[in-house]
């Protein structure tokens, strides 16, 4: 006994903790930059021009400077930061009101055993939805807590509930029928009509909802039948509501209120976003709003509210380190000019692979280009100048190469740690080690499902 205790210490010691392995990502790319020669692409309005890559002087990272990237990072991450900040801590007022303890005592009352998973399509749908319309994702942070909750309560965990909100967001990028800032940026430059290959994107985007539904399904009733089976088992989840508090839940007059709330500051957030071009700045407002909203009408005082938004800002502090963290990595590539020596010298081998193959290699290649460039609107700006006319010399419509890059961009935002998997991870309270566990499966069977979607465009003539 004393020894098995000893090596599942052991064990636990050799996971490195995720500060540690992105400044270990941080150390690799400084490294990289005293290896690979520096290049630049030629821009006009930020737009790579093909053809124009060229080598510049050399700019490796000093030690000193590596550090100094770190702190660059957290001043570019800033809006970001600031929005989870402040957009969490205005959530966790929501949730602390007991609104929704009540809301999924009504669900489980209507949804009861194995027919509760029925909730997994639907929020996965909807997520999905606004994600490929408008483009949410950071703006669904807030609301990670939020489905944990739920899926806790529902007898699932964490994880299952983190997959709504991730795999959603994901494959709403992914399969993105009208993202202005993924697929709008990318059709423009390649020169690709608004809205065209729609019909099959929306296909696509339905065809990797239904997979992922499976998948997730099928371990949370997994985890129904058997919470030991979980993932997350025997770890301390804060802020989770368990099944008997929630029937024993209050749903008066007060919670119906604040989940008003609630919804009408989602309509507001929505329409912003479209009408507007709402971002950080706006989007912060309006969750404020919805939190002093909310603990009004729940009848705390002042002190009561500045309390629990102090509360919310020190349980998101750990997630919002990750993302300056994060965003060190890209500083250094960007201080140290091989961003674009690795697009181009991986970008030489596809016109050597069948029409095909070479659309999937697009695929691969633009998988791990947002390792490097997690903006959906930067990779477009660096990548879609070359990958465009490499499909017209590979035989390829434009809108393949559109479609390649709309896969690689979504959904591989939820596992790379340049990405939100550890930002996400952190927000439901789950380490990032045992969201890879369950999320790493579920992107390769997903990676599977848009390499044959991208097979099919090809020999259908998609775009064409």
């Amino acid at each position: 006994m004393k020894q098995d205790q000893t090596l599942a210490s052991q064990k636990k010691r050799a996971v490195p903790h995720i500060y540690a392995l992105l400044f270990l990502i941080i150390v690799v790319c400084t490294i990289l930059t005293w290896i690979l020669s520096a290049g630049q692409f030629d821009r006009v309005d930020d737009v790579v021009i093909a053809g124009t890559y060229h080598a510049v002087e050399s700019t490796p990272v000093g030690l000193f400077q590596m550090f100094q990237s770190i702190y660059n990072g957290f001043c570019d991450a800033g809006g970001v930061i600031f929005f989870v900040f402040i957009a969490y801590a205005s959530i966790s007022i929501i949730i602390s009101s007991g609104a929704f303890n009540g809301l999924v005592a009504a669900l489980l009352r209507v949804f009861k055993g194995r027919a509760r998973v029925v909730i997994i399509p639907v929020f996965l749908t909807i997520v999905g939805i606004a994600s490929s319309t408008i483009g949410l994702f950071e703006e669904w942070f807030p609301f990670i807590p939020v489905f944990t909750g739920i899926a806790v309560a529902m007898g699932f965990d964490a994880i299952v509930g983190l997959a709504i909100v991730a795999l959603g967001a994901g494959m709403g990028y992914s399969g993105a029928m009208m993202n202005p800032f993924t697929v709008g940026v990318a059709q423009g430059i390649a020169g690709v009509a608004p809205m065209s290959g729609v019909g099959y994107r929306l296909f696509c985007h339905l065809c990797m909802i239904a997979v992922a539904s499976v998948l997730v399904i099928r371990y949370a009733l997994k985890v129904q039948a058997d919470p030991t089976k979980s993932l997350v088992y025997g770890d301390k989840i804060a802020a989770q509501m368990s099944e008997e508090d929630v029937h024993n839940a209050r749903f008066s007059i007060r919670e119906v209120l604040v989940l008003l709330i609630l919804l009408c500051g989602i309509i507001v957030v929505v329409y912003g976003s479209k009408a507007y071009g709402w971002y950080f700045t706006e989007l912060s407002a309006v969750f404020m709003i919805m939190g002093i909203l909310s603990a009004i009408v729940m009848g705390w005082g002042p002190n009561q509210i500045a309390q629990k938004f102090e509360s919310g800002f020190t349980n998101v502090a750990m997630a919002c380190m990750m993302i300056g963290l994060a965003r060190g990595i890209l500083m250094v590539l960007q201080a140290g000019n091989i961003i674009d020596t690795i697009v181009y010298y991986v970008s030489l081998p596809l016109s050597l692979f069948p029409a095909w193959l070479s659309a999937v290699a697009m695929l691969v290649i633009q998988t791990f280009l947002n390792f490097l460039i997690p903006s959906g609107s930067g990779q477009a700006a660096t990548s879609i100048p070359i990958m465009a006319p490499l499909a017209d010399l590979l035989g390829l419509n434009r809108d393949v190469a559109v479609l390649a890059f709309q896969f690689g961009d979504g959904l591989s935002n939820i596992v790379w740690p340049t990405g939100f998997a550890a930002i996400m991870a952190g927000l439901a309270g789950i380490k990032v080690t045992k969201w890879w566990k369950f999320v790493v499966p579920v992107f390769l069977c997903l990676f599977v499902t848009q390499a044959l979607l991208i097979i099919a465009a090809v020999l259908t003539g998609f775009g064409g």
